[in-house]
């Protein structure tokens, strides 16, 4: 299901957040208002077939967002790889910026707010998401061009995934290409997974890259190589996409 959708939350459903919230579905967005509680969100975002895309939250004046309410909704914006939209008074957007990491805020609308400026901004986000702009970036390296089409066809609903058959290769697309992690095969044939990493964390430029390693050998002294090299993981190659999804996603919250 694509991510397509923003959720209004507030205390109560405001005039402005009526008219806002118009406004986007009038530019062709999917939106709802929901009631400032944790039941309330979590019911709304924290599903499997959870579609929003952005969350805008509405702030009254001389009623601040509960602080259990806020820590929450932050909690699930980490978890779910969400942005959210602040509007209200300057003074109240200061006091929640001071509770929410910058990283989490996609724009801040003091009042009073442009309806048309608002409701553009928020297509132009939902643009960027159903392009993939926003997420995170995959590059998978392994000589074996089945399992590398398979683990792209697992990631590729999640993350903006790139392949390389070969090490060389890979260390020629990341010349020219920036990426958020490699999983990377531990055996190859001409260069190595090892001979790579070593290769990687000797140029400035992909010296911080995080890799993990694909291995095929689950034996102890295999598995005690592998982790000799201190990459950022490692995988069995015998594992599922269940579990493969859940690890990475592990692995990015928390590294934000």
């Amino acid at each position: 299901m694509a991510d397509n959708r923003i959720i209004f939350i507030g205390e109560k459903e405001s005039f402005i957040s009526r008219v806002l919230n118009k406004k986007v579905r009038e530019a062709g967005g999917e939106s709802e208002f929901v009631h400032w509680s944790v039941n309330e969100i979590n019911k709304s975002i924290d599903s499997d077939d959870c579609n929003v895309a952005l969350v805008a939250l509405f702030m009254e004046e001389n009623e601040p967002p509960a602080q259990d309410v806020l820590h929450f909704l932050t909690d699930i914006l980490e978890e779910k790889g969400l942005k959210i939209v602040l509007v209200g008074e300057q003074n109240d957007i200061n006091d929640v910026l001071k509770q929410i990491k910058e990283e989490l805020i996609y724009k801040v609308f003091p009042r009073p707010v442009d309806n048309a400026e608002f409701a553009g901004e928020v297509m132009d986000y939902l643009t960027k998401v159903a392009s993939g702009e926003f997420r995170r970036s995959i590059l998978v390296v392994d000589d074996d061009p089945q399992y590398l089409t398979m683990v792209r066809d697992w990631l590729k609903e999640t993350y903006r995934v790139s392949m390389a058959n070969s090490g060389l290769q890979a260390i020629k697309w990341l010349a020219r290409n920036k990426v958020d992690l490699i999983l990377l095969d531990h055996e190859m044939p001409v260069t190595s997974g090892p001979q790579v990493l070593e290769m990687l964390r000797s140029e400035p430029e992909t010296a911080s890259i995080p890799v993990m390693f694909l291995t095929g050998k689950g034996d102890k002294e295999s598995v005690m190589s592998v982790v000799e090299l201190r990459p950022e993981g490692y995988f069995l190659k015998g594992i599922q996409k269940a579990e493969l999804l859940e690890k990475l996603q592990e692995y990015f919250i928390l590294h934000k």
